[in-house]
């Protein structure tokens, strides 16, 4: 692999930056969330510029960090990268190596898995492409992660069986590589903004267009 996976170092880091810098029911919250946003980036149907999603990662521009400085601010921005990339190869080169970042929780000695982060994280990235093309046959996969990534299936969650919880999991990281798997070889076009083009244009001493017979510089040139 190129770059390889980040170091717990850098992935403790990672965590306490979101914790401290994010916005209550905004931000991504923790390494998991994000991991999952980044697997949607990279397995919808086309590109997100790196300047939307960092922006998205906050939850909008008016959640962006006021950074200590530069040197911070950059940090954050280059292990994203490296995180991106790793999951970038997994997916594509080494898709047996690929690993969703699910929580752990233990509760009285015994460790459960928790998707509930990952899956949220997941379905913020698919909001920020449209995924309208995905066929039928897939809806399945995308349904089984926005299962556990959408305040609507709560109460589904709930009335799940202990195994029936257990298998819903076990559905997660097939359904996110046959998810990437199928946007890979079925690449969509963005949608292009239409241009907009200019009317004619009104002199300063033409009649206002707006009907009121005064000159356009006495009334709404200004």
């Amino acid at each position: 692999m190129t770059e390889g996976p980040l170091n717990e170092s850098e992935l403790e880091w990672l965590e306490e930056t979101l914790t401290s810098y994010g916005h209550e029911d905004a931000s991504v919250i923790d390494v998991s969330e994000l991991d999952g946003m980044l697997t949607a980036l990279l397995s919808g149907p086309f590109v997100v510029e790196p300047d939307a999603w960092l922006v998205a990662v906050w939850g909008g521009e008016k959640y962006i960090p006021r950074w200590k400085n530069d040197r911070e601010m950059n940090r954050f921005i280059d292990l994203c990268f490296k995180h991106l990339n790793d999951i970038a190869e997994r997916l594509s080169d080494y898709p047996d190596q690929f690993e969703p970042v699910f929580g752990i929780n233990d509760v009285d000695g015994q460790s459960y898995t928790v998707v509930e982060e990952w899956c949220y994280g997941y379905m913020r990235g698919v909001a920020l492409t449209d995924w309208s093309a995905l066929p039928d046959e897939l809806q399945a996969d995308l349904a089984a992660i926005a299962l556990h990534g959408t305040l609507e299936n709560s109460e589904k969650l709930e009335s799940l069986t202990e195994e029936e919880y257990a298998g819903s999991i076990e559905r997660i990281r097939p359904a996110a590589l046959r998810l990437y798997n199928y946007w890979v070889a079925n690449p969509q076009a963005p949608a292009l903004q239409q241009p907009i083009v200019n009317g004619v244009k009104v002199g300063r001493n033409d009649p206002c267009p707006c009907g009121s017979g005064k000159k356009f510089k006495s009334c709404c040139l200004h």
